[in-house]
């Protein structure tokens, strides 16, 4: 049954909003959120993305249409990773949404949001607002237009695989054998981008077809049995490196070349050592927080027109 109701404190949580899509989560409220999301910006430039899930692309497009009637110019991203969106919002400072419901079951969906510079909205800095803006748009049953909104499309993807490639120096040598199970799900769409180009990697791809259905298995790699795959892979191919993500590719599970996984901490550990070393080679005492790190200047934008347009 359509869930009705003008409360969305159900779908709202936290860090993020979810909820079954075509119950919970209507294009109608996916409307009413885009709106709302529109008013409580400072600047009205967002960029808005999805998944592959089934309901995505019509909640994206509701979204942007919410967004535009309150004066927004939304670039409309399609299918994204949502750290793929968060680069995208870092480099050109324009807020973000991103339709997903991450490593939930595929009947979910949902949204991320971010201001400029891919700080992220929560409870306490914003979205409650965005809540009580758009039960406020449902219970009138119409979101008044004002200003010029419009919407264009636009690519991330090129400018979010450039960027990572220059986090990353990779050493000449022995070519890594690396298997990444994309879960049917958007690292199908990135992993090809980032690590297909590169001359150090050779990428074997399981489950890399975009499948809002999760045919294979579910895209949440934190349990065991959705590392099956991947391990069976990684041990068959000879394999020195195994990742598994998860729904939107924001989440990842690294193996070893026994199949067995690393630790977070050892790979919290080891990207922090890379990152101090990188920044005492540049004369910094410690690491920049990325939303104080400039972008390459290959990636920033020319001007507010480049930022709405395109990252």
């Amino acid at each position: 049954m359509t869930e009705t109701t003008h409360d969305l404190s159900a779908i709202v949580k936290a860090n993020d909003i979810r909820g079954v899509a075509g119950e919970r989560l209507t294009a109608e409220i996916a409307r009413a959120l885009g709106a709302a999301f529109a008013d409580v910006l400072a600047e009205p430039e967002l960029i808005v993305a999805h998944d592959m899930r089934l309901s995505s692309r019509e909640l994206s497009r509701a979204v942007i249409e919410g967004a535009v009637r309150r004066g927004a110019i939304v670039a409309d991203a399609g299918l994204s990773s949502t750290d793929q969106l968060y680069c995208a919002s870092g480099l050109h400072r324009a807020a973000g949404l991103m339709i997903t419901a991450s490593h939930n079951p595929a009947r979910d969906n949902g949204m991320k949001l971010c201001l400029p510079g891919a700080r992220p909205v929560g409870r306490d800095s914003g979205l409650e607002d965005v809540r009580r803006g758009a039960e406020a748009y449902l219970a009138a049953g119409e979101i008044p237009v004002r200003g010029e909104g419009r919407s264009e499309r636009i690519d991330t993807l090129e400018d979010y695989a450039r960027t990572l490639h220059g986090l990353v120096d990779l050493p000449a040598g022995r070519r890594l054998r690396v298997v990444v199970d994309a879960a049917d799900a958007m690292a199908g769409l990135t992993a090809p981008a980032v690590l297909g180009p590169l001359e150090q990697v050779e990428l074997i791809e399981p489950h890399f077809g975009l499948d809002g259905t999760f045919p294979h298995h579910p895209a949440d790699p934190l349990r065991p049995e959705n590392l099956r795959d991947l391990q069976e892979a990684v041990r068959r191919e000879g394999a020195d490196l195994g990742l598994a993500f998860d729904g939107d590719a924001d989440r990842c599970v690294v193996l070893d070349e026994t199949g067995t996984p690393v630790p977070p901490s050892a790979i919290g550990a080891l990207i922090a050592s890379r990152e101090i070393a990188r920044a005492r080679a540049a004369g910094r005492s410690a690491p920049a927080w990325p939303s104080t790190r400039s972008p390459p200047a290959t990636c920033t934008r020319s001007s507010r027109r480049r930022a709405a347009r395109c990252c």
